[in-house]
């Protein structure tokens, strides 16, 4: 479980999206740069369609109750960036303000488990689905994962 301590100015769960929903009036919402949210979930050996956080701007800082490998991607915020690494049960992720970018992208292994609306678990804030923007106090599930090491192929260096 993640506990969101402080989720900076805009922070949402995002996945690869809806797509197959237009003709309904459902956007296809999903990760504002779904490469970013693509490596950061193949650098913790998740489904590259595994939810994580994504976070706009920061600063944010996240709590994490268990503790997980978590990978960073996106716009570079003060932190690990483009390697897996360890939080501590209780250990806290601070995130500083991009120096550049916009959308700094946490993946955690196991995915952020929110339950899926319409086979996503993004949060689409112009239809209200999925769940709600991110604030102090939300709690995040984190998906289960076989033990053992993380096997993930070499990070692509070019979009």
């Amino acid at each position: 479980m993640i506990e969101v301590i402080a989720p900076g100015p805009y922070a949402t769960v995002q996945d690869l999206g809806r797509p197959g929903y237009a003709h309904l009036g459902v956007p296809r919402s999903g990760a504002a740069d779904a490469w970013s949210l693509r490596l950061a979930n193949r650098l913790v050996g998740n489904r590259e369609d595994a939810a994580g956080v994504e976070v706009t701007f920061g600063p944010a800082r996240l709590r994490f109750r268990e503790g997980a490998w978590v990978a960073l991607a996106g716009a570079p915020a003060e932190a690990r960036m483009g390697v897996p690494f360890w939080v501590p049960a209780g250990g806290e992720l601070r995130l500083a303000t991009p120096e550049w970018g916009l959308r700094t992208y946490v993946a955690v292994r196991g995915g952020i488990a929110v339950d899926p609306v319409l086979g996503s678990r993004s949060t689409d804030s112009l239809s209200g689905l999925g769940p709600e923007p991110l604030r102090a106090g939300t709690l995040l599930p984190v998906g289960g994962y076989a033990d053992g090491a993380i096997v993930a192929d070499l990070a692509p260096l070019d979009r």
